[in-house]
């Protein structure tokens, strides 16, 4: 039946957006307010609104220099092109949109530094950085990442699946579950072959196990730990939730999950990765053996690799 992992659960989550500016703007959060109230539908408007009357939500301005420099170089890494990275350079100010909230549904500091960064970007035709990742996102990725009536997200607009090649395969790891609370996964020597099918497998998993950690975070309760099965299913659905649609198909496949803790000097020099400083959740199979993630990947998705 496999064993239970304990996750601790952190007390306050935090969300940082870095507007780039080539203008000084007056009053930041009364634009803010009017940006919000005329770009973003109810009922998030109401939510963020809300927010940016509150201490939960601060609105940072300072001249560009007297902010460390926006990473221009992994910028570039994660797709901003020539001109985009232009713009950034010659920001005259910056604008950090910073939230606090609790772990749980909604991820309402998410929500929020998004929809106020992306509000104040698209109506100064600023670009907009998410910090954590960071990413230099679009105002249309901005629009589409943001929940609608129902209160729906596509996971990966919210996450990345950096991987790096290396003497004994890939290794592979989310950027994006920290956000809610949750240790990233990894996974080592996943062989070439199987890079895009084992990043399917890796973010219907991520959604999988995002669910599982926010229906034990009901609201008005925050636990010490959350305990979740170290063996954990994961299907087609899930690979299609974490793309933000539907599939009628109910194939399944089960991973196990070992809790590693990483720390700066812990790399893998030999796997071309390095070390982090926070917890990691390794994600292996269920059961040991050669060929076990092309037979993974097979199984989930039907056809196997050669």
């Amino acid at each position: 039946m496999g064993e239970i992992l304990t996750l601790p659960v952190p007390e306050t989550l935090h969300a940082t957006y870095a507007v780039a500016l080539t203008a000084d703007p007056a009053d930041p959060r009364e634009l803010a307010r009017a940006q919000v109230a005329q770009r973003v539908a109810p009922p998030l408007r109401d939510q963020v609104l809300g927010m940016l009357d509150s201490p939960m939500l601060t609105l940072d301005l300072r001249p560009a220099d007297e902010f460390p420099p926006l990473p221009t170089d992994l910028l570039a890494v994660y797709g901003a092109s020539a001109e985009q990275l232009a713009d950034v350079r010659a920001a005259s100010h910056v604008l950090a949109v910073r939230a606090a909230y609790r772990p749980g549904r909604p991820p309402a500091h998410e929500w929020a530094t998004r929809a106020v960064a992306g509000a104040i970007g698209a109506a100064l035709s600023a670009p907009v950085i998410d910090v954590f990742t960071p990413r230099l996102l679009s105002p249309e990725l901005i629009r589409r990442s943001l929940p609608g009536a129902d209160g729906t997200t596509r996971l990966t607009d919210w996450m990345l699946l950096p991987h790096t090649g290396g003497p004994h395969g890939f290794w592979f790891t989310t950027k994006g579950l920290a956000r809610f609370g949750l240790p990233e996964l990894q996974t080592e020597h996943v062989p070439p072959g199987l890079v895009e099918p084992w990043g399917r497998l890796l973010n219907g998993l991520a959604r999988r196990l995002l669910d599982l950690w926010l229906d034990e975070l009901p609201a008005g309760r925050q636990p010490l730990v959350v305990e979740l099965p170290e063996l954990i299913s994961v299907g087609l659905r899930d690979v299609a939730a974490a793309d933000g649609v539907e599939e009628p198909m109910r194939r399944e496949v089960t991973v196990r999950l070992r809790l590693d803790d990483a720390h700066p000097d812990d790399g893998h020099p030999d796997d071309g990765h390095p070390g982090g400083a926070e917890p990691l959740l390794t994600v292996l199979a269920a059961d040991d053996g050669p060929d076990r993630l092309e037979a993974l990947c097979a199984a989930l998705f039907g056809t196997r690799v050669p």
